[in-house]
């Protein structure tokens, strides 16, 4: 792992466990083991550092969820897959979604940084939409009003679990969703 990739990954648990304003540039070099300097020298700015952490969260997700044709056509089902990717985030890694956080958050975030959410629930809905063309789940509303009902429902049964320590919470909402 290079420097760079280091400070991202420092800075993504940062906001995971905070928010935006979770970290400094002298945090992270302390946590890294280099000169403040150096976080300036790979991003000028917090806000460049906070775009390349969003963005390569967004990267990292969409590339964990894979094509939702590819998965109808392993016989799974993809409404399942996505819902399953948050609940790993929840249960294993206890944290938020990390673009979840930083939306609550989008009235102070940088331009840059809130482009890059922005981008992220972007790709997700229509990730979701595409995969309720290809859902087994039967539904009478159109597949956009699905897929915001969808991470509507992740990102907020995320955050209320972790809010009350309770994942129950979350794994209900699950239950409802994946049963159409």
């Amino acid at each position: 792992m290079t420097r760079k990739q280091e400070l991202i990954a420092v800075a993504q648990i940062k906001v995971r466990e905070g928010g935006y304003n979770n970290f400094s540039f002298r945090e992270l070099a302390k946590e890294v083991g280099i000169k403040s300097a150096s976080v300036h020298y790979h991003f000028p700015t917090k806000e460049d550092l906070g775009a390349e952490v969003a963005k390569q969260y967004t990267d990292a997700f969409m590339n964990a969820l894979g094509e939702p044709k590819a998965i109808s056509d392993a016989g799974n089902d993809p409404i399942i897959a996505f819902a399953t990717l948050f609940k790993s985030s929840l249960h294993q890694d206890k944290q938020m979604c990390l673009c979840g956080l930083l939306g609550a958050e989008a009235d102070i975030l940088p331009d840059l940084v809130r482009g890059e959410v922005k981008h992220f629930f972007k790709r997700t809905l229509l990730w979701l939409e595409q995969a309720y063309s290809h859902s087994k789940q039967p539904n009478t509303l159109d597949a956009k009003q699905l897929a915001i009902q969808t991470i509507s429902v992740l990102e907020g049964a995320m955050m209320i679990s972790i809010v009350n320590e309770d994942n129950s919470i979350f794994d209900s909402a699950i239950e409802g969703l994946i049963k159409g």
